[in-house]
């Protein structure tokens, strides 16, 4: 019986338990109608169409789809009411700001759920399951790992309010500087002028929040104003940076971060995407293009529906709806009593989607997900890290130069700006029958072709548009000049004299200084100043001169002074005068006298005083004032004197004297050598210092250059004195070029100084007509480098090969080889103001005129001394004659005719003396100084004594 009763047992209970299973398992429908609300011809509706393709299990998702304006209310609200009639257990769609809170009030006053890739809003409301993640906390990440603090946010209203709240109280709580800017509010006019304010106030870190489609349109317009993309860092906060079209924004090279949701590389993801491209699209005829982002959230939103409703049909849980749905407007609401059921179903949904591990929070959020970090390098965008709620940010970027910067360098043709400036950039003579960079050549043209050599690129060498280096307008804010082209993408590297300065490094990057140099001034080269007549006393200054004629006057009449005072400076007369007068005075007094001649003799008085003057003993002094001056000359000319100084005080004098003139001859000896083998040329000036000191002669500099912007921000008092000069002169002292700066100096006729680099200045130096020169020294001290655009990947490159040509001493070749070898001037050394050469007769001639004047001088006084000394000698002896006659007169009248006997002369007539008894004239009366040089005097007085003896 036991045997028998358990197989009945057994068939019963399955048999009772099948109306319960066919009960429950006719419950569930096997076709699920899903709603689904999207724009006209949208990406979006074309992906929910090629997902219900892919999913045909069991219960299968019917479409019941509205193409609707999502913008609308109106629109959206009939679309919605329309579809919760029909009957849908589920809605997927789109909405935007104006449409979101109406779609929120109906699903949860009708417990619908909407399944919506659109962009996450703030929201409690569970029957609205949000398949996008949110990028507040990614963002935040972002901004903490670039250390951002000053920025710029650009959001649109639809994604960007969440996002905007969240920094705005961040930035409260850690004092950031924050600009936000509505883009909807804005057009496209408005955008540029936005741009350029940005750019005037150096805020180059932005943040841009929109849908794809508007960031698409704002990228493209940014990159067609080229404006500061290497300067400035942006990041986006959209999750499809790679259905981005940035082909023109990545030529201009910008540091760009943003996310990327979708494993492109991902297996699964490359099936699905060769399966859209595959995918018979017969509604809407156009090309098929990859799966975006908002695609593949679209297709993982059917997925979750699909996997959803298998899980309730495996639950066998009844969600069917009988009879009418009821009226969505109704009031109050009637709830659809399973809609709870699906939406705890498709919040319970797990799984890996194309967009990474799909899950939902209790609020129908997105969590547990991960985004990619993505940056714009120079060779396309390139994984730098990424960011999950567990981990935060983790940067997975490897910095390698020889994959990083030198990647690519050798697969394309870079643009070199440059200008034309001598003996940087010239055309060639016969450039016309050259072609690319064979037309040019100078330092840089040779200096370019070093450092592509060095780093293995290609390169064009282009002249600047503007034919200017690069400055800053104040109006417009724009770059023009070489700079101008690095900052706007149109050149990659610019080799020419140009300065690095830190206004210019802020856009653009330098490499090291391939010439060092610094501002200089230029004048015209003065005439050499020819040697005049008495270039003899240059040695000595004047004032020199003229204290050592005082001083020399001075020690005369000390030395006279000191030798009238001083009694060992006197002596008497030599014995030897006295011995040549002693016959005369013998025969004077053997000469036999009476009282009455001598009585009655007219010279008899005066020949009584002079025999007392010569009984008294007569004292002389060497050192009269002419003597002294003497003397005091020949020391002075080193030549010495006959005389010497005989007491202690004179003596003292002349040791003085001789120190002094010692000293002075040979320091004028030491710089007579120089002045007489060195042509001088008289500069009017020789410092900044001069200029700034004196307004005769204008200076001025290159307008819009870096020498003007040195004058305009120098703080020194001499350079702020220069530029408020410069700035108020009328006419400009400003010039457009060099050459025309040059050429103002040479035909201002030394009116004009042009401030240029010291380089440029030795350049001209060396040209033709020769007639510019260098004065002073440098007044700041820079540089000129290589640039190259902000972030360039031929930054170090090109600066490393900069390095090595300067380690291998090729830039001095170049500098020589186009300054001085090829320089039209002579040697760099012949350029000195001081040149030596050879005596000539002009720098000694004022010595032969001295001597040919003191040589008729000597003659002229000889003259004069002949004429005044005879002079007085011939009134002297006509004295001396006629008071001979007269005592001869008298004594014939009293002696008679015994005088005629007793009165002959001997022959030598007056040389020998004359006799006569009564009478006589004794010889000594007559001067023998006057009769030994006066020898006709001598003879006319012997003839008229020998007529009156007679």
């Amino acid at each position: 019986m036991r045997l028998q009763s358990f197989p009945v047992s057994s068939f019963l209970l399955p048999l009772l338990l099948l109306p319960l299973g066919l009960c429950s398992g006719t419950s569930f429908p096997s076709n699920i109608n899903i709603g689904g609300l999207f724009p006209t011809g949208s990406h979006e509706y074309e992906v929910f169409r090629f997902a219900l393709a892919q999913h045909q299990d069991v219960p299968k998702l019917v479409p019941q789809v509205d193409m609707v304006d999502t913008g609308s209310s109106f629109a959206m609200t009939y679309a919605f009411c329309s579809q919760f009639s029909k009957g849908v257990y589920a809605i997927m769609g789109m909405y935007d700001r104006r449409t979101v809170n109406m779609l929120m009030s109906f699903c949860g006053s009708l417990h619908v759920c909407f399944v919506t890739p659109s962009f996450p809003i703030q929201t409690n409301n569970q029957f609205v399951l949000q398949l996008r993640p949110q990028l507040q906390e990614p963002l935040m990440a972002l901004l903490d790992h670039f250390s951002w603090v000053r920025f710029v946010y650009m959001y649109s209203s639809d994604s960007g309010l969440s996002v905007l709240q969240r920094i705005l109280d961040t930035a409260a709580e850690r004092t950031w500087q924050v600009t936000s800017v509505n883009l909807d509010t804005l057009t496209e006019t408005a955008f540029i002028k936005l741009l350029a304010d940005l750019d005037h106030k150096k805020d180059f870190q932005i943040i841009i929040n929109c849908e794809l489609e508007r960031l698409n349109s704002i990228l493209n317009l940014i990159a067609a104003q080229k404006r500061h993309l290497k300067s400035y860092h942006y990041i986006l906060a959209n999750l499809g940076f790679l259905d981005l079209n940035i082909t023109e924004f990545q030529k201009l090279g910008p540091n760009v971060t943003g996310f990327q949701l979708v494993n492109q590389s991902d297996p699964a993801v490359v099936k699905i995407n060769q399966d859209w491209m595959e995918f018979d699209n017969k509604d809407v005829k156009l090309a098929r293009r990859r799966l975006k982002y908002t695609g593949a959230l679209t297709y993982d939103g059917v997925s979750v529906m699909a996997m959803a409703f298998q899980n309730l049909r495996r639950q066998r849980i009844d969600i069917s709806r009988r009879g009418n749905a009821g009226e969505c407007l109704a009031n109050p609401p009637a709830p659809w009593g399973q809609g709870i059921d699906i939406q705890r179903a498709l919040q319970q949904v797990r799984l890996e989607g194309l967009t990474g591990r799909v899950q939902f929070d209790e609020r129908g959020h997105r969590t547990n997900y991960t985004l990619t970090v993505m940056e714009l390098s120079h060779v396309g965008p390139r994984q730098i890290g990424y960011w999950n709620e567990k981990r935060g940010y983790v940067s997975t970027a490897v910095y390698n130069p020889g994959v990083e910067e030198f990647y690519g360098l050798q697969n394309r043709t870079y643009i070199v700006t440059t200008i034309l400036e001598a003996p940087y950039m010239m055309l060639k003579s016969n450039h016309e029958q050259f072609e690319g960079n064979d037309k040019y050549e100078g330092y840089c043209a040779e200096l370019a072709s070093e450092i592509a050599k060095h780093v293995g690129f290609v390169y064009r060498l282009e002249l600047v548009g503007d034919g200017k280096y690069g400055a800053r307008d104040a109006h417009t804010k724009m770059w023009n000049g070489m700079v101008g082209e690095l900052v706007y993408g149109k050149a990659d590297v610019a080799v020419a004299p140009l300065t690095i300065t830190l206004v210019r490094e802020q856009v653009i990057d330098f490499t090291k200084p391939f010439m060092s140099l610094g501002i200089s001034i230029m004048i015209k080269k003065p005439t050499k100043s020819k040697p005049g007549v008495f270039s003899f006393l240059d040695p000595l200054a004047y004032e020199i001169w003229m204290c050592i004629v005082f001083a020399y006057i001075g020690v005369s009449v000390v030395l006279f002074l000191v030798s009238r005072f001083s009694p060992y400076e006197w002596q008497s007369e030599d014995s030897d005068d006295e011995d040549e007068t002693l016959p005369s005075s013998a025969s004077r007094r053997a000469l036999p006298t009476s009282s009455s001649e001598l009585t009655h003799s007219p010279g008899y008085s005066q020949n009584q005083n002079q025999q007392k003057d010569k009984e008294t003993p007569e004292h002389t002094n060497d050192f009269g004032i002419f003597n002294s001056l003497w003397f005091s000359l020949g020391a002075f000319m080193q030549q010495g004197c006959d005389i010497s100084p005989r007491s202690l005080s004179g003596r003292i004098v002349g040791g003085v004297w001789w120190f002094f003139t010692l000293i002075i001859i040979s320091s004028y000896t030491a710089n007579l050598a120089a002045f007489l083998t060195v042509e001088r040329m008289v500069s009017p000036i020789e410092s900044a210092d001069d200029l700034a000191k004196q307004t005769e002669i204008a200076y001025g500099t290159l307008d819009g250059g870096s020498t003007k912007e040195f004058f305009s921000r120098s703080k020194i008092a001499v350079f702020e004195k220069m530029w408020s000069y410069m700035r108020s002169a009328d006419p400009s002292v400003f010039v457009k070029s060099t050459n025309e700066g040059v050429n103002r100096v040479r035909k201002s006729k030394g009116k004009y100084a042009y401030l240029l680099e010291s380089s440029m200045n030795e350049y001209i130096e060396q040209r033709k007509p020769c007639d510019t020169m260098k004065v002073g020294g440098n007044l700041d001290s820079k540089g000129y480098g290589v640039a190259t655009p902000k972030r360039s990947p031929l930054r170090i490159p090109v600066n490393l090969a900069v390095l090595k040509l300067n380690e291998q001493a090729i830039l001095d070749k170049l500098k020589n080889k186009w300054w001085y070898d090829k320089g039209e001037c002579g040697h760099k050394d012949s350029g000195r103001k001081d040149k030596t050469s050879a005596l000539s007769l002009s720098n000694v001639a004022g010595v032969f005129y001295i001597l040919i004047g003191g040589l008729g001088l000597a003659m002229l006084v000889a003259l004069v001394e002949f004429c005044y000394k005879s002079r007085i000698e011939s009134r002297r002896m006509k004295e001396l004659i006629d008071a001979a006659m007269m005592s001869t007169s008298l004594g014939g009248m009293m002696g008679g005719g015994g005088g005629t006997a007793a009165g002959g002369f001997g022959g030598g007539g007056g040389a020998s003396g004359l006799g006569g008894e009564n009478g006589r004239v004794v010889a000594h009366d007559f001067p023998k100084v006057g009769a030994q040089s006066l020898p006709c005097m001598s003879k006319a007085a012997g003839l008229g004594l020998s007529s009156t003896g007679m």
